[in-house]
């Protein structure tokens, strides 16, 4: 190689580490790696400041189930029986009920009440809650009962001084779809029992207090979300108040606060956008990019469009969620494209993406189209983020205070849907759906019946009361699987002419004998039942 060859090299490689844009990546000229120039983009909150995340809180507290079938005891520690007196006093206020005779009878059994209890959402959310008997008692069954009113409170904390984070109360479930789940009926769940007392606030702890390092990070946050978003309680504290618009992406607007940069100027701005547009084109960690270019706000909009021609399918998706959640709708055609490919595996990112970003109007077109997919798991989803839009595709009928029946009518292929967390429901694809002629199913413990022989114009259908063997109830049904549900669920007490009579079986009985019915094809439906609750751990 000549003196004059080596010259050109050395120039083109000059250029192209002052071309080369910062980030520290690599390019190659010729056969020759050459390292990009790295720029500083500037310092960002996350950097100066702990922002401390929305973590869920374990909770615990004592409580009572009642409604038992002589399955419970009166055995419980001084201590936790002083503290319930008191509570089940102060919940009652002046009434004759002895709380003693209460507590030892062989109809209720004192638990332990547990969760994760999520600050991620707002106050009067609803959680998942796991109650158990205490051990060494001779409580042999919850099953069947009801968790009186309960107080949770920080676990490892006791005592009527300690602050009540959460409230507990509902029927007890004992999920009976699953054969490989235990058959301890110490233990189960209540569905969406618990309740959160309080919102949680966003705190910024600054590394270093500085009251000049606080007021730039107030300023800095109000002037990008909003006068209000950020109040510096101290040199070292800062309160944020979520802006509206991440009211349900508590999380995600804490990212995005600890990716915003201090301070703002053309060329940084420019800079930075450059960085993370190609980050998001070639890097590994997309959606931190995506979250970063959101911080930048508006003046990435443009680098970001280019991108929606991707060849690479995630970054067209983390590109047009990116828009869509800056307020731009030129993302939401390729969210729907993505959403609609059957060959996609990027489907219900699209879907949620959105359901959370877009109009109202637009996500639910969108989410019901998706109910005719061929693909049971998208029907879900569309489902479930229509829920959240209160959409009218969606019929809703509260059964015996317990559980909801919802019915999807705009869609081709019948599917029964039941939850076994959060709020208790069996939906119904492709409703109206009926049952075949000759129907028989029994529950487990032989005690309810459903039965339409060959030729029957009705559904019989047979209860033995839970508690007095020898009383049985029978009632009729048609064949209409909703009205089924209904006589067997709804309470036996009518409180008006135009409500039914039902056996008020209970939402773990009736969901058992749904899965039943569709296994023996009586029920011409997939049958689906969702996740049991996160908090499966049942012992500490």
């Amino acid at each position: 190689m000549n003196l004059q060859q080596r010259t050109i090299i050395c120039v083109v490689s000059i250029l192209a580490i002052v071309l080369s844009g910062c980030g520290g990546a690599v390019q190659k000229v010729g056969t020759i790696q050459i390292p990009e120039a790295k720029i500083d983009l500037g310092t960002t909150i996350g950097s100066l400041a702990e922002v401390f995340p929305l973590e869920p809180v374990a909770v615990e507290g004592y409580g009572l189930v009642g409604g038992l079938r002589q399955t419970g005891s009166s055995e419980c520690p001084p201590a936790i029986r002083e503290y319930l007196e008191q509570y089940i006093m102060k919940q009652l206020g002046r009434t004759n009920i002895d709380v003693e005779r209460l507590i030892n009878s062989r109809n209720t059994a004192v638990v332990r009440a547990y969760a994760i209890m999520p600050t991620d959402g707002s106050r009067k959310q609803y959680f998942d809650i796991v109650v158990a008997a205490l051990e060494g008692t001779q409580t042999t069954s919850l099953e069947g009962g009801w968790l009186y009113s309960s107080e949770l409170k920080m676990r490892d904390s006791f005592g009527i001084m300690v602050k009540v984070l959460a409230q507990a109360e509902g029927p007890i479930y004992m999920d009976e779809t699953d054969p490989l789940q235990g058959k301890d009926k110490t233990k189960g769940y209540v569905l969406a029992g618990g309740t959160v007392l309080d919102e949680y606030k966003v705190r910024l702890a600054i590394h270093r207090p500085d009251y000049k390092i606080a007021s730039l990070i107030r300023n800095r946050l109000n002037g990008r979300f909003g006068n209000g978003t950020a109040n510096a309680v101290s040199p070292s504290l800062i309160e944020l108040t979520v802006p509206a618009k991440y009211t349900k992406q508590k999380q995600r607007f804490i990212e995005i606060v600890r990716a915003t940069y201090l301070s703002e100027t053309p060329q940084a701005t420019e800079d930075r956008i450059n960085t993370f547009v190609r980050k998001l084109a070639v890097g590994e960690d997309k959606e931190q990019s995506e979250v970063a270019l959101e911080a930048i706000g508006n003046k990435s909009l443009g680098r970001l469009a280019a991108l929606l021609n991707s060849s690479n399918e995630q970054v067209r998706l983390e590109a047009a969620k990116c828009m869509l959640d800056l307020g731009n709708d030129e993302g939401l055609n390729t969210l729907r494209e993505i959403a609609m490919d059957t060959s996609s595996p990027y489907r219900i990112n699209a879907l949620d993406a959105i359901t959370t970003a877009a109009s109202r109007n637009d996500a639910a077109a969108i989410s019901r189209g998706l109910l005719r997919d061929d693909d049971l798991d998208i029907r879900l989803a569309a489902y479930e983020n229509l829920r959240k839009l209160d959409d009218i595709a969606i019929t809703q009928t509260l059964i015996g205070r317990n559980f909801y029946l919802e019915q999807i009518a705009q869609t081709d292929h019948k599917a029964i849907f039941v939850s076994r967390s959060g709020q208790p429901r069996i939906a119904l694809f492709a409703a109206p759906i009926y049952c075949r002629d000759n129907v028989f199913a029994e529950s487990t413990d032989g005690n309810i019946t459903i039965n339409a022989p060959a030729g029957a114009k009705y559904v019989s259908i047979i209860r033995r009361h839970p508690k007095r063997s020898n009383v049985i109830v029978q009632l009729q049904s048609t064949f209409d699987l909703s009205d089924i549900i209904r006589t067997l669920c709804e309470e036996p007490v009518k409180k008006n002419d135009q409500e039914s009579l039902g056996l008020n079986v209970s939402y773990a009985e009736a969901i058992a004998l749904l899965k039943q019915m569709c296994e023996k094809g009586v029920l011409d439906a997939e049958f689906r039942a969702g996740p049991l609750p996160k908090t499966v751990q049942l012992s500490r």
